[in-house]
């Protein structure tokens, strides 16, 4: 097993489809496809895609799945999104599962209006858009359309990973491209975005260094690299900005 210092990273790129039960076989079958350790990104809503005619299904559906993806994630860390109910609310939750348990979850704060989901989800809190560490990584989350907002790149300054999972719209798909690659730079971090492969999605997941490297799945199901510490550390020294873990 690999120690906090270098660890696989996974954005995974696939389509959703109409059965739900669908989307969790491939989802479980693309983890499956990863290193043993890694970091996985998957596609935001990616067991039942927005559904808004089909919301109490999708939120029933949430916990089935969280079961068997908590048993298969074993050292693997996936984050992912999905739409739950809670206290006759409908939101949109950021899971991070590792070793058959809950490290993390974070509602979507920053809903998409002029995709309908301010007419079905009820926002998260901007404050609970926090870090949590994972076997000594810091981690953040921002969910597709909080990309957008910089107060939220700010809010996870000092991030060492910030993962992006998206169903980002097509016709924007280098606002997604630039976004994630300046996330990279701006923060001196590694960026972890993945995107649906539908229709209307821009399907452009992938990896970005701190010194803003990037790889893109390009078509690919599963992309993997890696996560290395000394990278980090290497370019908030050699371009000193004021980033800091302790932030």
């Amino acid at each position: 097993m690999t120690t906090s210092k270098t660890r696989p990273i996974a954005t995974l790129c696939f389509p959703v489809d109409p059965l739900f039960e669908k989307n969790l076989e491939h989802l479980l079958e693309l983890v499956a496809q990863t290193p043993p350790d890694a970091i996985i990104v998957a596609p935001e809503v990616c067991l039942s895609g927005f559904a808004y005619d089909r919301f109490a299904e999708a939120a029933a559906f949430t916990p089935i799945a969280l079961q068997q993806l908590l048993e298969a994630v074993s050292d693997r860390l996936l984050i992912f999104t999905a739409i739950t109910q809670t206290d006759g609310k409908f939101y949109n939750i950021a899971y991070a599962l590792h070793d058959g348990a809950i490290l993390h979850t974070q509602a979507k704060a920053k809903l998409f209006a002029l995709g309908g989901e301010t007419d079905h989800f009820a926002a998260g809190a901007e404050g609970n858009i926090v870090a949590f560490d994972f076997q000594g990584i810091k981690i953040g989350i921002l969910i597709c359309f909080e990309l957008r907002f910089k107060a939220l790149w700010q809010a996870l300054e000092g991030c060492d990973i910030i993962a992006i999972p998206a169903q980002w719209g097509k016709l924007r798909s280098d606002h997604f491209v630039t976004l994630t690659n300046a996330l990279g730079v701006m923060n001196q971090c590694y960026v972890a975005a993945s995107d649906g492969f539908n229709e209307d999605t821009s399907g452009m997941s992938g990896i970005i260094t701190p010194f803003g490297a990037e790889i893109r799945n390009n078509g690919n199901e599963v992309l993997t690299s890696h996560y290395d510490e000394r990278t980090l550390l290497s370019m908030r020294r050699y371009l000193n900005v004021g980033i800091s873990r302790d932030r």
